[in-house]
Order: C-alpha cells, then sequence, then structure tokens
C-alpha cells in the first residue's frame, strides 16, 4: 500500500466528520481553521526536513510519490491537513467546553 492510498483512507474519514459538522451547522470556523492549516504546514515543513536530514526517520522508496518538499514527501503533510480539520470538527460536534453556537 502506498502512503497515498494509507492517507485517502484517514483523508475520506476526516472528510465525513467534517461534513457532520457542517451539515448540523455546528461546523467550526472555516478561516481560523485554515489560518492554523498555514501554520501547522509550515511547521511540518520545517521540522519533519530537519529530522529527515538528522536520520531520524526515513520513507520507503517504492510507496512514495516522488513529489518533495526539500527533503519531506508530500504525503507526510496530509496528516497535518487531517488534525487541523478532524479536530475542530470533532470538537463542534461533541460540543465542546465553551462551545457558544
Amino acid at each position: 500500500m502506498t502512503y497515498w492510498a494509507l492517507n485517502a483512507v484517514f483523508l475520506a474519514v476526516v472528510a465525513v466528520v467534517a461534513l457532520a459538522a457542517v451539515l448540523s451547522r455546528r461546523a467550526p470556523e472555516w478561516r481560523a481553521v485554515g489560518l492554523t492549516a498555514l501554520a501547522v504546514l509550515l511547521m511540518t515543513a520545517v521540522f519533519d526536513n530537519v529530522m529527515i536530514a538528522a536520520d531520524l526517520f526515513w520513507y520507503n522508496p517504492d510507496r512514495i510519490s516522488g513529489a518533495f518538499l526539500g527533503l519531506t514527501p508530500l504525503e507526510d503533510f496530509a496528516y497535518a491537513i487531517a488534525a487541523v480539520v478532524l479536530l475542530p470538527s470533532l470538537w463542534h460536534l461533541i460540543g465542546g467546553r465553551n462551545d457558544v453556537r
């Protein structure tokens, strides 16, 4: 299984949860989610490149697409996107503390 195939599975789950939040009219503030995504993606780019350069981990070359941002394969950014969308969507769906809507 490639990293993109694995990403597709969990990003589909994230999309379903985000859609449920939107349809329930309890969706997070998407502008804030977008700004957070920019910050998290930037940090992912910087720190993943540092960790890969330091040989802390590596990717199976047979499982990646071959598209990179520095040393980091693009597939690695899916985890950051999933976290930034999933967590606030779940928070609003379950009625997290201080949810004033």
